[in-house]
């Protein structure tokens, strides 16, 4: 149990590392969370510094999800301390463990103050490596979405809810026998309503009308 505790705890403050904090004092030696949404996630990056350092961010951000459920969870060498009752076997479960911890340190990190990311990219980097083909599906959905809207709070929002629609497609539709269909469903699910939580202002702006755009063409210094 201790050794659950431990892995737990150290892919908590591998998700908790504020990439984008440390990415906009470098760059510009601001703090993210004074400028555009105040969001430390790699869309306000995108906003405030651009397209290069945002995309950047993310890709660190998901990293982390990765080597949570990659590296950290292979920390674990202990018996399970409770019975298993998903169809996965008890490693896969100590990975899906370590990627919530991680996706929870990223929104709640313990080294700026507990206030992070929306958890999009280190979720991610979670799935990605549990459920790859799905998470590519869902990628797509988000390229596309902010492409033709040019908001990133919604391309996330439709990029996390379309996860558990796709699963449930592919494996009632198709017939896709997926592995650890039953217990990677739930999980999806709840990430993609922790995602809604953490969006909720943009939600809110996007209702009102007032969300922010990003713009691909990069703005002429005068």
């Amino acid at each position: 149990m201790l050794n659950l505790i431990f892995i737990v705890i150290l892919s908590y403050l591998v998700g908790s590392i504020p990439t984008s904090i440390i990415l906009s004092k470098l760059v510009k030696g601001i703090d993210i969370r004074n400028y555009g949404s105040g969001n430390a996630g790699g869309s306000n990056v995108f906003r405030v510094l651009g397209w290069k350092w945002g995309v950047l961010t993310i890709i660190f951000d998901a990293l982390k999800g990765a080597v949570a459920v990659i590296v950290v969870a292979r920390l674990y060498l202990d018996n399970f301390p409770f019975h298993n009752i998903t169809p996965f076997d008890d490693f896969t479960l100590v990975q899906i463990i370590c990627g919530v911890s991680a996706v929870l340190g990223h929104v709640w990190t313990v080294f700026a103050g507990f206030r992070g990311g929306k958890g999009i990219a280190t979720g991610l980097g979670v799935l990605i490596t549990i459920t790859t083909l799905d998470m590519a599906i869902a990628l797509g959905v988000f390229v596309l979405v902010v492409t033709l809207s040019r908001y990133i709070s919604l391309g996330s929002l439709i990029a996390a809810i379309s996860v558990p629609l796709i699963l449930i497609v592919r494996e009632n539709i198709f017939g896709v026998n997926i592995p650890g269909y039953h217990t990677i469903l739930p999980f999806s699910i709840l990430l993609a309503l922790l995602v809604i939580f953490t969006h909720r202002a943009n939600i809110d702006r996007l209702l009102k009308g007032n969300e922010r755009k990003i713009s691909f063409v990069k703005k002429k210094s005068s």
